[in-house]
């Protein structure tokens, strides 16, 4: 006020200057264009308050798991060896000798060292014997790993240092060494190498992979893009998934971000200890997306330690045909609820044969163990020792049936698909469809070895008509149909007898085989 005096303002003038006087006391200033703003202040954010404490002990347990694994995560550089790649001429044409490169100008001058290789060596070269020889130039990739043991054996992925090249693997503290050793399962993506320092190197823990649950933070480390020890956090969003990459699939799914070169780093929980090895992304553009995968940090620990012991993987097997269970399925062959694996085939002389498994049988235990879906069955046994006799428990005609089998070790590329020169005959002109929409015709052993299959009774498909019950359900011609419902069919007359008597309504149970292997199929109209 007594600054309003001293400016010797009266009048109307006095009253605004002591009216603004007023507000600024009270917590209002003028805004824009002289508008009365009240000024608001955020009250301050009390350490104690519970939402703030439950930030800060979740950012504690962050930092905390990152600082104890982080020094353990290593980058890995792997350089393949050059070679000589031989390419295919067509028929009857002969390499053609080279010819000497003709010469730049001398107005050009000396040429970059990089681009003249390029004119100094390579087809069409003097000295080269034709274009049927080309040079395969080195290829470096990178990625991650880290260190499980302190005498120097780091996981990683087998995509990460496949290729029998140079892989140097540098250090958290910056030092480098050339691997030793590098020992790979191509199957389950999972490697070990070995590098030799002087002393006892830092090592991560290894968790318990089977103990995450979905919806637990989890955090990605590695080497994206080349930049070291970044940690990214996100959570379990999936177990147990298969995205065909490889033959043995059990992936974590999680939406921590990984990225080109976390290939091999370590996926941890909030203990600091490894739960799983960053190994795939489900991308368009080749970069994060949300969707990120892990071998379970289980799955690499057997593969591991066979690796450094064995230099190989010994898996068991069965030696049956199977596939996921749906509720059609579930519904012909009398299960309460999908789950388990569905037994479509069982080899002769193999340890599933000897020990009773029959097709149809769903498997829903196997060693104490209870099974939700055909790749959990095969993750299990794989992982069974090798000659040890466990118990099996299966739906057989909708009851529960006990057995006991005793594992094997899989024969050499157990599982993979052989290729076949396989003739497949054009469908007839005017075919005859059944009511499945389908022509079909005896199969004998000659056709049967045509289609890449062991099965010598049945009948095969000719024909398949568009938009058909058969049709809809992913039949093909050049297929086989050897069992429909429970019964065998070894003729023409017996596939038509046992479709007649089935119901599209209720739908009709067939067992198809191919060269890829055998599936149950149910035939259903919408």
């Amino acid at each position: 006020m007594s600054q309003l005096i001293r400016s010797k303002k009266t009048g109307f003038a006095a009253f605004v200057a002591l009216l603004a006087a007023g507000l600024a006391s009270a917590g209002y200033f003028a805004g824009t264009g002289g508008m009365l703003v009240a000024e608001t202040k955020a009250p301050a954010i009390s350490p104690a308050d519970p939402a703030v404490a439950h930030a800060n002990a979740l950012s504690h347990a962050f930092r905390a798991s990152a600082e104890r694994v982080l020094p353990a995560v290593v980058a890995i550089q792997n350089e393949s060896k050059p070679r000589m790649v031989r390419r295919e001429l067509p028929r009857g044409e002969q390499p053609r000798r080279s010819q000497p490169m003709p010469q730049l100008p001398k107005e050009f001058g000396e040429l970059d060292p990089l681009l003249k290789k390029f004119f100094e060596g390579g087809p069409g070269i003097e000295g080269f014997e034709g274009f049927d020889q080309l040079p395969n130039m080195p290829r470096q990739s990178s990625g991650s790993g880290v260190i499980i043991d302190p005498s120097g054996i780091i996981l990683t992925n087998n995509h990460v240092v496949a290729g029998d090249g140079k892989v140097t693997v540098k250090l958290h503290d910056g030092r480098e060494f050339v691997a030793t050793e590098v020992k790979t399962d191509p199957n389950t993506d999972v490697a070990v190498i070995r590098i030799k320092a002087n002393g006892a190197l830092p090592f991560a823990e290894l968790g318990d992979s089977d103990k995450m649950q979905i919806g637990d933070w989890v955090l990605a480390l590695g080497q994206p893009f080349g930049l070291q020890d970044t940690v990214t956090a996100g959570i379990v969003s999936a177990k147990d998934r298969g995205i065909g990459i490889m033959r043995h699939e059990e992936f974590i799914q999680t939406d921590a971000a990984i990225n080109p070169g976390n290939s091999g780093g370590p996926l941890v929980n909030l203990q600091g200890q490894v739960i799983g090895v960053n190994t795939a992304i489900s991308s368009r553009g080749g970069g994060f997306e949300g969707i990120g995968f892990a071998v379970p940090v289980n799955v690499a620990r057997w593969v591991s330690d066979q690796l450094v012991k064995n230099g190989k993987v010994q898996r068991a097997y069965l030696g049956i045909g199977i596939q996921p269970l749906d509720q059609d399925l579930a519904d012909q062959l009398g299960v309460s609820t999908p789950g388990g694996a569905l037994v479509t085939d069982v080899q002769p002389d193999s340890p599933a044969a000897a020990a009773g498994l029959k097709p149809q049988d769903v498997i829903v235990s196997f060693n104490g163990l209870p099974i939700g879906s055909h790749r959990q069955l095969s993750a299990v046994v794989g992982r069974t020792p090798i000659g040890k006799a466990v118990p099996v428990v299966v739906y057989r005609d909708g009851k529960e049936t006990k057995l006991h089998v005793t594992v094997r070790e899989a024969p050499a590329n157990y599982g993979a698909i052989a290729e076949q020169d396989v003739q497949r005959d054009q469908p007839a002109e005017a075919a005859q469809f059944n009511k499945l929409g389908l022509e079909v015709a005896p199969l004998t052993a000659d056709v049967a070895g045509q289609l890449g299959i062991k099965e010598s009774a049945g009948v095969v498909i000719t024909a398949v008509e568009e938009g058909s019950v058969a049709d809809r359900a992913g039949l093909d011609a050049s297929m086989a149909i050897v069992q429909v419902g429970r019964q065998q069919v070894k003729s023409v007359a017996e596939f038509d007898a046992a479709i007649a008597s089935g119901s599209l309504d209720k739908g009709i149970l067939v067992l198809v085989k191919s060269a890829e292997g055998s599936r149950f199929v149910v035939l259903k109209s919408e």
